[in-house]
C-alpha cells in the first residue's frame, strides 16, 4: 500500500489534522493508496506557499526556468516505471497507456521549456507624440490546476507546465481516484530541484471535494484556475470562478463525432475507430462516441469494425492477451451497461454481441442503429462503447455531429481532402482531425473544445495567453502638450 503525503512548500506532510482516505484498486478492491485528506487549513497552505514562492519563480531568468523544466522531463521519463505501477493499481487501465501518459508529460514539459522565452509582447504604434506603446504578457501568480484520473499524468502535468514555463507558481489539486500518481508529478518537480512552493500538491476524501475547490478559488492569491473533468462538476468550478472573478480554463466532456464519407480508405476509418473508441477503455474526453458513416459504405465499414472489435480483449491490466484494462470503478461499467441496455431495448442492434461484464472489466461494445430516442445518443458514453448512425448526406451528417451540447472533438473521414475540410468548419468542435483519429494530443497544440466542452485553451502560445496577464505600458520619450 502506499502512503502519500500532501506537498506544501518543499515538504512531505500529513493532513492538518491527520485525516486520511483510501484508494481501492477497480478490479480487486485491494487498498492501493492511503492519502493524506487536505484540510480547509491545508489549502489555505499551499496557496500561501506558491503566493510567497511566485516572486523569486517569475523573476528568475528565463533560461533558470528552461533548464528546471527540461530535468523535469528527464525525471519524468525516468521514473516512468513508478506511474505505470501506480496507474495500474489506482485506475487499472493498461501498462500501455500509463507509459504513453508519462511520455507526452515530458514532452509536455519540453515544449514549456522551449516557451519561457516566447512570454513577451509587441510595440503597438501610438498616436501620442514620442510615447512608446508596449503590450507586455507578465504572469498572473498562483495557478489553481484540478486535474482528473482517465490521463492522470498527462493532464496533471498540462495542468502545470505552462503555467510555470510563463513564470507563475501553482497548485495542483489531486483527483480522488488517482491521488498517488498526481503525487508522483509533485515528486518528478522536487527531484529535479525546483524550488520551495513553486509546485503544490493536495490530496482530498472525495467528501471533502466542494469546500476545499471553493476555499482554493475563493483565495485572494490565486488568479488563474484550470479544470479538465466532466461538464457536470465544470459548470460548478465555473460558476466559482466568475462568482470570485477568476479567470478559468475549462476542458470538459465530449460526444465526439467521426464522419466516414462514401469515399474514404474504410480500412483506415476502421483502424481510427478502434483506436479512438476503445484506447484507455474509452475513457479519454476526446474518445470516438459516435460514427456518422454515409449509408452506401455502413454495412461494409459495420462489419470490419466488428471483426476488428473482436479481437480488442478486456482483462486484469498487463494479462495476456489484453489489449484493454478496466474501468476506472465497477460503477462506471454498471453505468455504460445501462446505456446500451437502453438503446437494445429501443431498437438498436449490437454488433458485437450481447454485453460481457465482469465488475470493471467491460468486453468493447458496437452498438449499430442509434436514434434519438435512445439515452445514449445524448450521454456521453466515456466507456468501451461507440455507436454508428447511418447518413444519406453530407448535411445530413454535419447536422448529426452537431446535434449535440458537447463540442471537443471530430474527425473526418475522405479522400477528397477539399470536401473534408469544408465539413471540419462546419462541424461545432474546438478539434477536427482529416483522416485521423478523434484522440489526438500534443504539447504544442491549443487544446479544448466549445458549447459543453468548455472554453479557453491549453496548450503553446494559446496556453500562454490563458495564464499570463496583458498589461498595456507606455514610455513618454518627449515632452507632452497637454489641454489644461
Amino acid at each position: 500500500m502506499n502512503k502519500i503525503a500532501l506537498l506544501i512548500g518543499g515538504e512531505s506532510r500529513p493532513a492538518a489534522n491527520g485525516a486520511t482516505f483510501e484508494r481501492k484498486n477497480p478490479v480487486s478492491g485491494e487498498v492501493v493508496t492511503l492519502a493524506a485528506a487536505a484540510t480547509l487549513e491545508d489549502a489555505d497552505a499551499a496557496v500561501a506557499a506558491a503566493a510567497a514562492a511566485f516572486p523569486a519563480w517569475a523573476a528568475m531568468a528565463p533560461s533558470a526556468r528552461r533548464l528546471l523544466l527540461l530535468k523535469a522531463a528527464e525525471v519524468m521519463d525516468r521514473r516512468a516505471p513508478d506511474f505505470i505501477a501506480m496507474g495500474v493499481a489506482e485506475a487499472a487501465s493498461t501498462p500501455v497507456w500509463y507509459g504513453f501518459n508519462a511520455m507526452l508529460a515530458a514532452n509536455m514539459l519540453r515544449d514549456a521549456a522551449g516557451m519561457v522565452n516566447q512570454v513577451g509582447g509587441e510595440v503597438i504604434p501610438s498616436d501620442v507624440d514620442g510615447n512608446l506603446a508596449m503590450a507586455v504578457r507578465q504572469p498572473a501568480g498562483v495557478v489553481l490546476g484540478i486535474a482528473p484520473w482517465n490521463a492522470p499524468v498527462i493532464l496533471g502535468t498540462r495542468a502545470i507546465a505552462v503555467p510555470l514555463a510563463c513564470g507563475n507558481t501553482v497548485v495542483l489539486k489531486a483527483s480522488e481516484l488517482t491521488p498517488g500518481l498526481h503525487r508522483l508529478i509533485g515528486d518528478v518537480f522536487q527531484e529535479a530541484g525546483f524550488p520551495a512552493g513553486v509546485v503544490n500538491v493536495l490530496s482530498n476524501a472525495p467528501a471533502d471535494a466542494a469546500a476545499l475547490v471553493e476555499r482554493l478559488i475563493a483565495n485572494p492569491a490565486v488568479k488563474r484556475v484550470n479544470f479538465t473533468g466532466s461538464t457536470h462538476v465544470g459548470r460548478i468550478i465555473g460558476q466559482l470562478a466568475a462568482k470570485y472573478l477568476k479567470p478559468a480554463v475549462l476542458e470538459l466532456g465530449g460526444k465526439n463525432p467521426m464522419l466516414v464519407l462514401e469515399d474514404a480508405d474504410i480500412d483506415e476509418a476502421v483502424t481510427a475507430a478502434a483506436f479512438g473508441s476503445y484506447f484507455n477503455q474509452g475513457q479519454i474526453c476526446m474518445s470516438t462516441d459516435r460514427i456518422i458513416v454515409a449509408r452506401s459504405v455502413a454495412d461494409a465499414f459495420v462489419d470490419k469494425l466488428a471483426t476488428k472489435v473482436a479481437s480488442m480483449k478486456a482483462g486484469k491490466p498487463g494479462s495476456e492477451g489484453c489489449i484493454l484494462g478496466a474501468m476506472v470503478s465497477p460503477e462506471a461499467a454498471a453505468r455504460v451497461e445501462r446505456l446500451v441496455a437502453d438503446a437494445v431495448a429501443k431498437g438498436a442492434t449490437l454488433a458485437t454481441g450481447p454485453v460481457q461484464a465482469d465488475g470493471a472489466l467491460l468486453q468493447p461494445v458496437l452498438v449499430d442503429g442509434l436514434t434519438k430516442a435512445m439515452d445514449l445518443y445524448r450521454e456521453e458514453a466515456f466507456g468501451p462503447v461507440v455507436s454508428v448512425l447511418r447518413v444519406d448526406s453530407d448535411d445530413e451528417a454535419v447536422a448529426l455531429a452537431n446535434d449535440s451540447e458537447y463540442g471537443l472533438s471530430a474527425s473526418v473521414f475522405s479522400k477528397d481532402i477539399g470536401r473534408a475540410m469544408a465539413l471540419a468548419k462546419r462541424i461545432e468542435s474546438g478539434i477536427c482531425h482529416i483522416n485521423s483519429s478523434t484522440v489526438h494530443d500534443e504539447a504544442p497544440m491549443p487544446f479544448g473544445g466549445v458549447k459543453a466542452s468548455g472554453y479557453g485553451r491549453f496548450g503553446g502560445k494559446a496556453g500562454m495567453a490563458e495564464f499570463t496577464d496583458l498589461r498595456w505600458i507606455t514610455v513618454q520619450t518627449t515632452h507632452r502638450h497637454y489641454p489644461v
